[in-house]
């Protein structure tokens, strides 16, 4: 059965036009009732698992385009669903969901390869657009206006998301690629830590801009690494991508 959208609200669908596919791992069955009935409402179509072998079975299974992950479950923590996640999907964006609400324990997800980052207790409101905003920035929801950006000998897919520095493909997580999009969009503008955190997370961690730090670093790993960097860092000012061969 078709499920209507609110009004002037823009439905989020597959490339395929099939229904987003989210999983919903918490073992609190209220939560994971209140939540899935609240994204199905956006027309989504979800799973959930109360524990880590429920959700990774789910996850080979089910093929989610996100996935809100619990980090306190019965049998193992969110951290290591996510660490065996990424090893087998490293795309799928992730949103913690827990009862911690400390600064470290926000960064201590996120660095581990979580794309974003909600506490209990949460808005349903709030769950469902970090989730869009998510998902478009994987490129699940994402059916038009497509483009492919260049930086030199770096190009970057907007719609099938494949990157590539000459004829090497870059596998970047989604908050990777989303980071990098908006340094490629800026290409030679110096971007500060506080346009990037307020662009690619949408708000920031009370100060704590490390976590761009962090993510800088991960680009120019995958970037970089053992090449004529593009990516550099003005002191005091923010971060900026170039073609490699400009005169610094």
């Amino acid at each position: 059965m078709a499920t209507s959208m609110p009004q002037g609200r823009t439905e989020l669908l597959r490339p395929d036009g099939s229904a987003v596919r989210v999983l919903v791992v918490d073992d609190e069955q209220s939560i994971t009732e209140l939540l899935s009935l609240a994204l199905r409402y956006e027309g989504w179509e979800i799973r959930s698992a109360a524990n880590g072998e429920e959700a990774m079975r789910a996850a080979f299974e089910f093929r989610p385009d996100a996935v809100v992950l619990d980090i306190m479950l019965p049998d193992m923590d969110g951290l290591a669903i996510l660490r065996r996640l990424r090893h087998e999907r490293a795309d799928v964006p992730v949103l913690f969901l827990t009862a911690k609400d400390a600064v470290e324990d926000r960064i201590t997800g996120l660095t581990a390869g979580g794309d974003d980052y909600v506490t209990k207790p949460f808005s349903l409101e709030e769950v469902v657009a970090r989730l869009r905003g998510l998902i478009r920035r994987a490129g699940a929801g994402d059916r038009g206006n497509a483009s492919v950006l260049r930086v030199g000998e770096l190009t970057l897919d907007e719609e099938s998301h494949d990157v590539y520095r000459g004829s090497q493909y870059i596998h970047l997580t989604a908050t990777e690629f989303e980071l990098l999009r908006f340094l490629m969009r800026n290409q030679r503008r110096v971007l500060s830590k506080a346009q990037i955190l307020d662009r690619v997370w949408s708000y920031d961690f009370g100060g704590q801009a490390n976590v761009v730090e962090l993510y800088i670093s991960y680009l120019r790993r995958k970037i970089d690494a053992g090449r004529d960097p593009m990516i550099h860092t003005r002191r005091g000012a923010g971060y900026l991508i170039k073609p490699a061969d400009e005169v610094p």
